[in-house]
């Protein structure tokens, strides 16, 4: 689900929607819900400070649907036993809810225009980058597991 909370930054947010479907099909995160929302820096710089204690705005922000990692290899689905998701991150199953993602537009243009990208290109690495973190990957614990899985995901989804 895709929610526009922002009036700063203009969005082509159905293009945004199908491509967050692509990245769950490629996540193999099917009947899995995610919500990206996209917020003012005002915003983003208020949750930032509360739950990172960091200053000022950042470009996406993970919030999980739960607390803490799910190790679960394997979950029951329609009477069969099925993998739930790569690297055992994150079980999945047809009604749960991954969790929230909060992306802030104005902060991604500027990363944007600094990295020579378009915004559009911008907003889904911002999208994939913060599924991952849902799923339970943290770049700054995991010594360059995130960041190699997300490269790899970028290049199968034309973001390389």
């Amino acid at each position: 689900m895709i929610l526009n909370r922002q009036k700063k930054v203009r969005l082509a947010t159905r293009s945004l929607a199908r491509f967050l479907k692509k990245i769950q099909r490629e996540l193999k995160l099917h009947g899995v819900e995610v919500s990206v929302a996209f917020v003012s820096d005002a915003a983003i710089a208020g949750w930032n400070q509360s739950y990172r204690q960091k200053k000022g705005p950042t470009d996406v922000l993970s919030f999980p649907a739960q607390a803490r990692k799910l190790r679960v290899q394997k979950v029951r689905t329609q009477g069969r036993l099925k993998s739930a998701s790569r690297k055992g991150h994150g079980a999945v199953n047809d009604k749960q809810f991954l969790g929230d993602i909060a992306i802030a537009p104005e902060t991604a243009r500027r990363y944007a225009k600094k990295n020579q990208r378009t915004l559009q290109h911008e907003l889904r690495v911002l999208m994939l980058h913060g599924v991952l973190h849902l799923m339970g990957y943290d770049h700054e614990s995991d010594n360059g597991k995130m960041n190699r899985l997300e490269h790899k995901l970028r290049r199968r989804l034309g973001l390389a």
